[in-house]
């Protein structure tokens, strides 16, 4: 009956972002007592943003995935060999997520109650899905067949705690990125986000402010460029065409049919793939237009202080060109790095064009905030080698589950994996006993770090108050 329960919120709610950022907006807006109209208009323009915001992705999806067949072929790459596979995990024992997603996000909504530090709610529910397979494929490698509640109890601990402090660990450069901490961002590139900031800023790469990406003068032969659609369907088209030329001409006709010539056809999909963006930045504005006001009945009633962690495309508007200048420079990089790891014989890559856009686009707007476009083209060339190196190295870690995790990866998951299946191994001698031991410990230093960042908090506020002036005496208001 629980389990059904659990099976049935995960399913129906958490996985269904729509639904959850619609619930959302209506918990808000009730609490705060809005007349009916503004409830039921915010409500459904929340939900409705995020189905817009969806419905982009999945144009310009489609067009990356026949994206990465066609660059895949044109380099005359085939995915490396593997003896399991992700849906027969998924058959196993990774059919414990949603029910690890359920308990994770309960135990994250306990931990932000029971934490003032702990002000973020994560609310990337696709995410969710994807971390709950990380970590009980990692668990799963660590220490071999687990009893199902195993999994799901010590998973969901983990998981948890990855919810609760991912968004502040981030917060620091994303209220740089933004300009306010009105949200937070729950999102699986935040590692690359943080190596990109703190990196970019180290190495003195540029000044943000001159090297603004958004402030680039370009020739007047090339100024079309400042455009982000009509830069993204120019730059995409071009390397489509390109790709089409060197590519197998079976693997053209397979992903682009009959219907079309092949160059009709990469010219339609790099158009759709610019389409896509536009569509998703329109439901982003939409529903963060919706979120963030309503999300305030929830932050004084139900958790205070807390705020929504949202996913990657929130950032996006604020620094469009930033975002093509991250994915080309991730782009170049990974086809730079399949080249080399073909030629010397480590690894097959497989260009993750999905991963490249996103991951590389974050890097350029974190890059862009710190050091202009100097930063963001660092963050992409980043972004590049992560995913690379990733690839290489968690392909063997995930031999025995679902090697495709490495080749769908951000670098969050590579983070978490590491340091999961480096624990997981000293304690693998435990047992079962093992994975609660890690589970222990993720939690035991969870709660030190959120202690720790509320003392801090709680120090800052009482210096800001002693230094505040004081309040002027009676007779002083009347005194000319």
């Amino acid at each position: 009956m629980v389990q059904d329960i659990l099976q049935g919120v995960a399913d129906n709610l958490l996985s269904q972002v729509p639904i959850l950022i619609g619930l959302i907006a209506l918990v808000g807006l009730l609490l705060q007592r809005k007349p009916a109209e503004d409830v039921i208009g915010g409500t459904l323009r929340a939900a409705i943003g995020v189905v817009i915001m969806t419905i982009g992705i999945d144009v310009f999806v489609g067009g990356l995935a026949s994206f990465q067949a066609v660059v895949s072929s044109a380099v005359g790459v085939d995915p490396p060999a593997a003896t399991t596979t992700l849906d027969d995990f998924l058959a196993g024992p990774g059919a414990a997520a949603p029910l690890i997603i359920a308990g994770g996000f309960v135990l994250h909504l306990v931990l932000v109650r029971l934490f003032r530090s702990a002000r973020y709610v994560y609310l990337t529910g696709h995410l969710m899905l994807w971390m709950s397979i990380v970590v009980a494929a990692c668990f799963v490698e660590a220490f071999g067949d687990l009893d199902r509640w195993t999994l799901v109890g010590a998973g969901s601990v983990v998981l948890a705690c990855y919810f609760t402090l991912q968004p502040l660990w981030i917060a620091p450069l994303m209220r740089r990125v933004m300009g306010h901490d009105q949200f937070g961002l729950a999102h699986t590139t935040s590692t690359l986000a943080l190596a990109t900031g703190y990196g970019a800023k180290a190495l003195r790469l540029g000044d943000p402010v001159k090297h603004d990406t958004e402030k680039l003068r370009m020739p007047r032969g090339v100024a079309f460029l400042k455009d982000m659609n009509v830069a993204t369907a120019f730059v995409v088209g071009v390397i489509m065409l390109v790709a089409l030329a060197f590519a197998d001409p079976e693997t053209v006709a397979a992903v682009a049919g009959d219907d079309l010539a092949p160059f009709a056809w990469g010219v339609m999909q790099a158009l759709r793939f610019a389409g896509g963006i536009a569509i998703l930045l329109f439901g982003v504005r939409m529903f963060l237009a919706e979120i963030v006001p309503s999300f305030k009945g929830i932050s004084d009633k139900l958790l205070p202080g807390s705020r929504p962690a949202l996913d990657i495309p929130v950032i996006f508007p604020k620094a469009t060109t930033a975002v093509m200048v991250g994915f080309l420079a991730s782009t170049a990089t990974f086809l730079v790095l399949l080249g080399v790891f073909a030629a010397a014989g480590w690894f097959v890559l497989v260009p993750p064009m999905i991963m490249l856009f996103f991951g590389g686009g974050a890097g350029g707007v974190f890059g862009n905030a710190v050091a202009g476009w100097r930063g963001a083209v660092f963050g992409g060339v980043l972004n590049g080698v992560v995913l690379a190196v990733g690839q290489w190295v968690f392909w063997g870690v995930f031999s025995g589950t679902a090697p495709e995790l490495a080749t769908l990866a951000d670098p969050d998951w590579y983070v978490v994996s590491a340091v999961l299946v480096a624990v997981g191994g000293v304690l693998e001698p435990l047992g079962a006993a093992g994975v609660w031991v890690v589970a222990g410990a993720v939690l035991a230093a969870s709660v030190v770090v959120l202690a720790v960042l509320g003392r801090r908090a709680a120090r800052a506020e009482r210096l800001a108050a002693a230094a505040a002036p004081a309040a002027p005496a009676d007779d002083d208001l009347v005194r000319p």
